[in-house]
């Protein structure tokens, strides 16, 4: 199909494009961006962007589609219906799945569903070692060769420091990301929300920042030695950004990702939203998100990131030691990062740097995603920065609920979703134009 987007914003970070116009999508690419009226051949489909921001499509570099293994929770095309609404047209998946992501044939068979069931880009994460047990790496080879364009063990770390650097030994031969989640597990043992002035007025067992930070500063100092590429995921505290901060400094090949709701709440939202509020790294105090906040500003944190983590509700409907860790986070990604610009805390083309070209630059595909340059794929987000809604849970495309937004009024709302040129998602209000456009259906990956 060939689509027409008039009269809207246009923000590409990639092209440091920022102005009213129109944008020709023709067969899946884009095609043109010209001066509004300035005559652009008709399309069979029109959609007036009209007070609204165009920008490439969000890519997500952390996400948990739950697929194969705990469909209960997450199909990768619930998910990925999910991260369309959110303005995500590529997410990169997790291997925490049932079975791990350890095999050549686990990418082939995530790509395989993602094919045929996917309405967005789905980009396979492979682990590090095998079952994610910590004892024995991957055939990184292997995984690459079949489509992995990172390897984790995430949720849960790399433990052992040589296993750590022969990972990053090899992610220098493949230039491939090494992503690790940063988790002392020995001094976060037993614990369920930050170890601060909350855990202590609950009774709860505290995980302290130290339990992050420890594992960055030796990550950072692995690759160090090796010149590996690490990239460190939801960093959480104010000590991982200076550590990552001076790392950066001394030109150690390091990058890292905040996520949305360590940007936005504190500690305090789990008196109030209880196990909804519980995540992994816990959310931490305001000095620590103002710390975040200049992180990303000053270029020390380099992308945005969702760590989607869908959960049944029985998941978290038990006692809070026992209930699951994480936050179901594509559809309220943008509302909630919008509060940021709303109160002048970051500028809007920086936020969408950070969901688009600078997660490109990281899995090294910039040269394909993350821009709206012609002749490029047309993965692109629409979204009304100024219109407000309020969080419904239960009208999530996500089969994971689990959120400590719900009942929120937010302001910043995806649209519309196009990826390749196809409209995955359309908000029911988008003026629709000429035509009434294509039904929903999977992607070719």
């Amino acid at each position: 199909m060939n689509l027409l987007i008039q009269n809207g914003r246009i923000i590409d970070p990639s092209q440091k494009i920022d102005r009213i116009a129109d944008l020709l999508i023709v067969d899946g690419k884009v095609a043109q961006i010209s001066t509004v009226g300035a005559g652009l051949k008709p399309a069979p489909t029109v959609l007036d962007a009209t007070d609204m921001i165009v920008c490439p499509g969000f890519i997500d570099l952390h996400c948990h589609l739950r697929q194969p293994g705990f469909e209960e929770k997450e199909t990768i095309a619930s998910g990925t219906m999910a991260a369309a609404r959110g303005g995500y047209t590529t997410v990169c998946c997790m291997p925490n799945t049932d079975p791990p992501i350890d095999t050549s044939k686990g990418v082939e068979q995530v790509k395989r569903i993602a094919n045929k069931k996917g309405v967005v880009r789905v980009l396979p994460i492979g682990c590090v070692t095998e079952g994610r047990s910590g004892g024995k790496l991957v055939d990184m080879s292997a995984l690459s060769r079949a489509g992995a364009v990172a390897f984790s063990d995430d949720g849960s770390p790399v433990w052992d420091s040589e296993i750590m650097r022969q990972a990053l030994e090899q992610s220098k031969t493949l230039g491939l990301l090494i992503i690790d989640h940063c988790e002392d597990l020995t001094l976060a043992e037993h614990g369920v929300i930050n170890a601060g002035m909350v855990a202590a007025k609950l009774g709860y067992k505290g995980i302290p920042v130290a339990a992050e930070e420890r594992m960055v500063a030796r990550d950072i100092e692995l690759a160090k030695q090796t010149r590996g590429r690490l990239h460190i995921a939801h960093v959480s505290t104010a000590g991982s950004v200076e550590l990552i901060r001076q790392a950066k400094k001394q030109g150690i090949n390091v990058t890292a990702e905040v996520t949305p709701h360590h940007l936005t709440l504190t500690e305090e939202a789990v008196i109030t939203c209880g196990t909804n509020a519980k995540v992994n790294p816990p959310l931490r105090t305001e000095e620590d998100i103002s710390a975040l906040i200049d992180g990303l500003r000053e270029g020390v944190l380099d992308a945005i990131a969702t760590d989607h983590a869908p959960h049944t509700k029985a998941d978290k409907a038990q006692s809070f030691d026992r209930a699951a860790f994480g936050i179901s986070g594509f559809e309220t990604a943008l509302g909630s990062l919008m509060s940021l610009v709303h109160r002048d805390k970051i500028g809007l083309p920086a936020l969408i740097s950070k969901l688009t070209r600078e997660p490109a630059q990281i899995i090294r595909s910039s040269e394909l995603l993350g821009s709206l340059k012609v002749g490029l794929l047309a993965d692109i987000t629409i979204f009304d920065p100024n219109a407000e809604w309020t969080v419904e849970s239960g009208d999530f495309a996500s089969k994971g609920k689990n959120t400590p937004l719900a009942g929120t009024l937010l302001k910043g709302k995806v649209m519309a979703t196009i990826v390749t040129g196809k409209i995955a998602y359309r908000d029911e209000i988008v003026p629709r134009g000429q035509g009434s456009g294509p039904s929903v259906s999977p992607i070719s990956q």
